[in-house]
């Protein structure tokens, strides 16, 4: 366990930068895909992802301000391809427009549950995860990764009016109920405050902070960078201020092609690496500015 004590920002923009990406090269079966790929794009069939032509993006579409779902199509929206009349926006979604225009591709989203993501990936019903998803050594077993495109790290909050909004360290958490989100890294963190109650995960982060707010958990884990929209919005919660911190909790926004996509993957991270630190930010400001409630 290590010690520090942080002050959580505003705008959380220190941890889109560029430094401190990481990189695991696939290896596998071919790539799926043939012939060229449109004009602008990606011209050797090695670099193709899919058909070369639609990139299907697996994504929750229920994770803002990474991806979120709207019924109204605008600038910052792809159509979700198996849910008619509706499209996604997000951060992940900006991100997978800019690699889906460097592979000279129309990108379009693919919502599915978060832990069926990397199993779609793998049977070929989609061709990219950008999820909110961080490589871990068991997806990175399974899928290859990209480098990162947004650095976010884990936080925790209860009500204002709780008995641990004044706590710490993790020895003041004891007996805490604590819930996080199912196969994420937001569930498998609490495992490292003794003597909290590790409830079983909610599926989705919105239900994570739904329990919170309907008195099932007394604290619940969640994204640093998208805590100061929830406390704008529910102004009776807040973050802790903790003097303990998690054990490997940085979490970067991973990009995740099938393993054997060794030339597509170089392309993504080339693209990744295009976008500048104050892209990121401005798109991630705008998205915290547009994520519902």
């Amino acid at each position: 366990m290590r010690s520090r004590r942080e002050f959580l920002k505003l705008s959380g923009m220190a941890a889109l930068s560029v430094g401190g990406m990481m990189f695991l090269a696939g290896c596998g079966p071919a790539p799926q895909g043939s012939g060229d790929a449109a004009d602008g794009g990606a011209s050797a069939s090695g670099t193709l992802l899919g058909d070369g032509k639609t990139l299907r993006v697996g994504m929750e579409a229920a994770y803002a301000p990474y991806n979120w779902q709207v019924s109204e199509e605008s600038e910052f929206t792809i159509p979700i391809e198996n849910v008619p009349g509706a499209y996604a926006d997000g951060y992940d979604v900006q991100v997978a427009k800019i690699i889906a225009d460097g592979l000279g591709m129309e990108p379009v989203a693919v919502k599915l549950e978060f832990g069926s993501l990397i199993d779609a990936l793998n049977n070929g019903q989609v061709d990219i995860v950008c999820a909110g998803m961080s490589v871990t050594p068991e997806r990175a077993a399974a899928a290859a990764f990209s480098d990162s495109y947004v650095d976010d790290d884990i936080v925790m909050i209860c009500r204002a009016d709780s008995a641990y909004a004044g706590a710490t360290t993790f020895d003041e958490l004891a007996d805490a109920s604590i819930l996080g989100q199912a196969a994420t890294m937001y569930d498998d963190v609490i495992a490292q405050i003794e003597g909290a109650n590790h409830m079983t995960p909610a599926e989705t982060q919105p239900m994570v902070v739904e329990n919170l707010r309907n008195g099932t958990c007394d604290i619940i884990t969640y994204s640093m960078l998208s805590a100061p929209k929830l406390l704008e919005v529910y102004p009776d919660l807040v973050v802790l201020d903790m003097e303990d911190a998690f054990e490997d909790s940085l979490m970067p926004d991973n990009a995740g092609v099938a393993k054997g996509n060794d030339a597509a993957l170089d392309k993504v991270n080339e693209i990744i690496a295009s976008i500048d630190d104050e892209e990121r930010q401005d798109m991630w400001s705008a998205c915290m500015d547009r994520q519902p409630a």
